[in-house]
């Protein structure tokens, strides 16, 4: 187990420890208000962490505090990594962007589009160009998940079991058999959805690779970058740092509530949000991205390919707030556009919080999130286990408080 710590003052950074200390105070309130158990928050400069803060407790009940060896699930934040492995595999020419996703998950061959209708007078047609590997990393595919309740497919995610986007008892690779077998919301490429598509885009890894996508992940990934606590269970020794999850009450409060089974090996293995992690793994993880693919000596990407990863692919050049209803027209989607797994900064005129042009990152359901500014040379990390009713609202004000930090 390797230990986040703090590097170097904040000043000597160009950080102003002031506006720090008001990074901590805001959300010490929101333990003390009961809406948060407890957090981490890490702000690290040219790789130097120049601010750690851990407050709080990551069991209430127990009355363990949170700590810097504290695990956490990482739900959708292992879609980065998932898009790493994938572009490991691409840079090895195991694969290729425009690759049909049918040539590596033959249950794809003959997808169908919604054409129209819903329930039993949906109507579909076969689509015009075939889901390709690219659509996967950007959530341009076509897919869904189950509890958007706002298109007819959404409906027949519900009525396959993918609730909870696996089936009961089902593993990876008949969970996706379960995805092939329903249409597509459009023709893939043309309109963006967050959705399954990093199971998907795991499974692919899978077959392309030969190993189960958590051996590919620990070999490939986990290993080279030092990510000593990262992964898909957490053994005996670790199992008494993982926080308890917790969810957030019609009033506002927290009550614990069941999360990611990880003690053992998952029968089903999510590329979309199985991952477990530490907030050294975090860190090992931006710096991967922030150095453009190497660290440490060790090079698991070429600088163009994370270049390529971090920059916009949404149709037409688009931001997010373009396509339509929620979970896309949020105020906050304004400005951002859609990589490899990771929103991108395109205008930051128009973000809801200040950003830096290229700023790129992700979140996870558990109000978890990370993102790497190269303008600023910046990288933040801040994690916690709630999992909120409505969206994520203390990522604009954690965004404005680290920026007010910024002194040149």
């Amino acid at each position: 187990m390797a230990l986040l710590r703090q590097e170097v003052d904040p000043d000597e950074v160009g950080l102003d420890g002031k506006a720090l200390d008001r990074l901590d105070q805001y959300f010490a309130h929101y333990v003390d208000e009961g809406r948060l158990p407890g957090y981490l928050v890490a702000v690290a400069r040219g790789g130097r962490v120049a601010h750690l803060t851990t407050h709080g407790r990551r069991d209430v009940a127990a009355g363990l505090p949170v700590e810097a060896d504290t695990l956490w699930r990482m739900y959708s934040m292992t879609k980065p990594v998932t898009a790493v492995a994938a572009l490991l595999l691409m840079e090895e020419g195991r694969l290729s962007l425009d690759d049909p996703v049918a040539e590596h998950l033959p249950v794809f061959a003959d997808a169908r589009v919604y054409d129209s209708g819903s329930g039993a007078d949906l109507r579909t047609r076969p689509a015009a160009e075939p889901m390709r590997i690219r659509h996967l990393l950007t959530h341009t595919s076509g897919l869904t998940f189950a509890f958007y309740h706002s298109h007819p497919v959404d409906a027949l995610y519900r009525e396959a079991n993918l609730e909870s986007s696996v089936p009961p008892g089902a593993n990876l690779a008949q969970t996706i058999d379960v995805y092939a077998s329903l249409p597509l919301q459009f023709e893939p490429g043309t309109q963006w959805n967050y959705s399954v598509a990093s199971n998907v885009l795991g499974r692919v890894i899978e077959v392309a690779s030969g190993q189960p996508l958590d051996a590919f992940y620990k070999e490939r990934v986990f290993g080279p970058l030092g990510m000593t606590d990262a992964g898909f269970q957490v053994s005996a020794e670790q199992a008494g740092r993982l926080s308890e999850l917790y969810g957030e009450t019609e009033g506002g409060s927290i009550e614990p509530i069941p999360g990611l089974p990880l003690h053992g090996r998952p029968r089903f293995l999510s590329g979309s949000g199985g991952m477990v992690a530490g907030a050294y793994d975090v860190h090992r993880f931006m710096e991967l991205l922030r150095r453009r693919g190497e660290l440490d000596g060790v090079r698991l990407l070429a600088p163009e390919t994370v270049d390529l990863m971090t920059a916009n692919h949404l149709p037409g050049g688009a931001d997010l707030r373009s396509f339509g209803s929620r979970p896309h027209d949020e105020p906050g989607n304004a400005g951002v556009g859609f990589g490899f797994s990771v929103s991108v900064v395109i205008d930051p005129d128009r973000t809801s919080a200040p950003s830096g042009l290229g700023t790129y990152g992700w979140t996870g359901v558990a109000t978890t999130t990370f993102w790497v500014d190269p303008s600023r040379d910046l990288t933040v990390q801040f994690m916690t286990q709630v999992r909120p009713r409505t969206s994520h609202t203390m990522f604009p004000d954690l965004k404005r408080l680290v920026h007010e930090a910024v002194t040149d």
